[in-house]
């Protein structure tokens, strides 16, 4: 407190500042009157109590007088007054404006001036230092290395416990083998020692497994805190623009509505900071250039208030700032005349077209405004947005059209954001896609994903979306093993597309970071977070999945076609026996009771490989080899007999024949049978 008493006071005077701009501007759309101005009283009171602890009398001043104008309205059921907001909103732009002058010069205490109270016994909350945030996160991640030291502990006394046990079964063993010899007998006093060894082994791992455990849970919930701690809500942002475009309509004697959408995103401070003087600028251009007056609105068939919506999201490795009215539209004739004025020659400023009117305008110093106004006419305001975009190192873009509005969109790489996600496991990595995405989770079989020439597809909702297999995609091979995916239908600017995973994990709120600078990265990865333990894993791009899965490739290799077999064997159980076997090796087997219906059956499908039986009713398996080596289309494929003759004529009248391999069933082994197969089959 001694280098800066205000340090505290400033956080404070801050957050109370911006719920009484929330209040006032609920107060102001009709809101419950009597619960909003019993609530800015309590805020008003805190505010002057927190000033004059700190010795800032004026502030203390004007929040008393704040006080004296709620008070008559305090179970009142009318609306406060226009001219009652009006001067309670001045108010507290004076309050700003004084906490704004708070410096650590005029920080210093005057001699004699009495101690102020500590800070945990003024206010009720206090916010940390970013400085402090990451301190704490680096403490964090420092602990949980001590951890897998304890890990290892734990491990060892575990190592102990068994050697306790080999020990005690050591003496029991020789005690058993040497009854009759009484040196042989371990000392008692020994086997009790070891004995008490053991117990103690045993409580200390008890003890140590239920300490990691519960340590392992309260360092992750504190890093999470941290992490959360270490961001910002958008919801302040929105708060103070809706001001500014409230403040910004009354002076020009217009009506806005205004809508503010993504203030649960948690984001870096410093962006937010710096963003914030952009969006200030974009609101107020908003209302002077586009958001027409009410007359002039309601004669154009719109609404008389204008409609003003700002919208902060997330998109891929980049955080999006849209600001939307339904205004009049940029007026890009007006922008080539200011171009003229300011000395572009006619002829160029004629050839501009649309895009390049934006652009223009978009690198700042031009002005439609015909007079300087408190909100407009200097060429300045987009010059505040350009530089806030380079700062971070972000785009600024404009889409208008004449009597729909505008929309300006500035886009930066975000530098930290919390995101509720979706845990996946692919490929032994564990990912993360943001929930905002996600539409349906479900589980498909192999045969449920149709393939063709253009890619993948699964039905959703009666209609087909692309497939991604995240496994082969996050490691490059492929797999044509059938299976069944659980899947993550995803909804990204291009569409749908179903994304195939190893396994669901749950749900998460993780802080999002940036790639490093000179990292490779797949355009489905957006940044990482970190584990407990420190560690990175990937967060998914959902626009980047789904461009990914519509791309014109499988996305999931189509199953390779497995060798087709044809056994021929008049016995069931055979039959049965040798198609198990080859089923369960990876082929798909045809199976024949004779070798006539087999001579059919081969001239109808194209097989790898015979598999047949010598002895069978009717043609046996020579005569059937002997048939299919006649045979221009079957001569080149392998044959295989299976007997239970084994004499050595029988062998050699098989090589004859043409049989490439004889199988003698007494002596039936299956690794050989397979080996054998994959030698024909190359």
């Amino acid at each position: 407190m001694a280098a800066d008493p205000y340090k505290y006071f400033r956080l404070e005077a801050r957050e109370l500042l911006d719920q009484f701009g929330e209040s006032m501007l609920a107060l102001e759309k009709g809101g419950d009157g009597a619960l909003q101005v019993q609530r800015l009283l309590r805020l008003a009171h805190t505010l002057k109590g927190a000033a004059r602890v700190v010795k800032q009398l004026e502030i203390a001043d004007l929040a008393h007088a704040i006080e004296d104008d709620l008070a008559p309205f305090r179970d009142a059921a009318e609306r406060l007054p226009v001219e009652q907001i009006r001067g309670i909103l001045g108010r507290l732009d004076d309050i700003g404006q004084r906490l704004r002058l708070l410096n650590q010069a005029e920080a210093a205490p005057s001699p004699g001036a009495p101690t102020p109270a500590a800070p945990e016994e003024l206010f009720r909350t206090v916010r940390a230092d970013i400085a402090e945030m990451d301190a704490l996160l680096q403490g964090v991640s420092e602990t949980y290395a001590l951890l897998s030291g304890l890990r290892r502990t734990a491990s060892d006394l575990e190592r102990g416990r068994r050697l306790a046990d080999v020990l005690l079964e050591q003496f029991a063993q020789r005690r058993s083998r040497d009854e009759a010899v009484p040196r042989a007998a371990p000392p008692q006093r020994m086997r009790e020692t070891v004995d008490e060894l053991r117990k103690c082994f045993n409580r200390a791992e008890r003890a140590l497994s239920a300490s990691l455990g519960q340590l392992d849970g309260e360092l992750r919930l504190v890093r999470g805190l941290a992490e959360q701690l270490r961001l910002v809500p958008a919801s302040a942002l929105l708060t103070s623009l809706e001001r500014t475009a409230r403040d910004a309509a009354e002076a020009l004697g217009k009506q806005v509505e205004f809508e503010g959408r993504g203030g649960d995103l948690r984001l870096d401070a410093y962006l937010l900071g710096t963003v914030q003087a952009a969006l200030v600028q974009i609101v107020r251009n908003a209302l002077a250039h586009g958001l027409e007056t009410p007359q002039a609105r309601l004669a154009a068939g719109k609404p008389a208030a204008g409609r003003l919506a700002i919208d902060i999201r997330q998109r891929g490795r980049d955080v999006v700032f849209q600001c939307r009215d339904d205004g009049r539209g940029l007026d890009l004739e007006a922008v080539r005349a200011a171009a003229l004025r300011r000395g572009l020659p006619a002829a160029a400023a004629d050839r501009l077209g649309a895009e390049e009117l934006i652009g223009l305008l978009l690198r700042g110093g031009i002005t439609t405004s015909a007079e300087v106004t408190a909100v407009s006419g200097r060429g300045v305001g987009l010059d505040v947005v350009r530089e806030a975009a380079e700062k971070l190192g972000g785009v600024i873009s404009c889409r208008t059209g004449p009597g729909t509005g505008a929309v300006f969109e500035l886009v930066a790489p975000l530098s930290l954001a919390a995101v509720d996600c979706l845990l996946v496991e692919a490929a032994g990595m564990i990912a993360s896609i943001p929930f905002d995405a996600v539409r349906r989770t479900m589980r498909l079989g192999g045969d449920e994903i149709s393939r063709t020439a253009s890619g993948a597809t699964v039905v959703h909702d009666q209609a087909a979306i692309p497939f991604l297999a995240l496994p082969t995609a996050l490691s490059g091979s492929e797999s044509s093993r059938a299976r069944t995916w659980p899947m993550v239908v995803v909804a990204g600017t291009a569409g749908l597309a179903a994304i195939g995973v190893d396994r669901l994990l749950g749900a998460a709120r993780i802080v999002m970071r940036p790639l490093p600078d000179l990292a490779f990265a797949s355009p489905i990865v957006a940044g990482v977070s970190l584990d407990a333990g420190g560690d990175p894993q990937l967060v998914l791009d959902p626009d980047g999945l789904v461009s990914e899965a519509r791309a014109t490739r499988p996305g999931l290799e189509a199953p390779v076609a497995s060798p087709l077999v044809l056994v021929i064997d008049d016995s069931l159980t055979t039959r049965m026996l040798e198609q198990s076997i080859l089923e369960s090796a990876g082929f798909e087997v045809d199976v024949a009771t004779c070798a006539e219906e087999g001579l059919e059956q081969a001239h109808r499908r194209a097989y790898a490989l015979f598999l047949v039986d010598v002895e069978m009713p009717g043609m046996d398996g020579f005569s059937f080899i002997e048939r299919i080596r006649q045979d221009p289309m079957l001569s080149g494929t392998p044959a295989i007999l299976v007997s239970s003759r084994n004499a050595p004529e029988d062998l050699q009248r098989g090589r004859d024949v043409g049989a490439q391999g004889y199988v003698v069933k007494s002596e039936f082994d299956q690794a050989e049978l397979l080996a054998m197969i994959q030698r024909l089959l190359g």
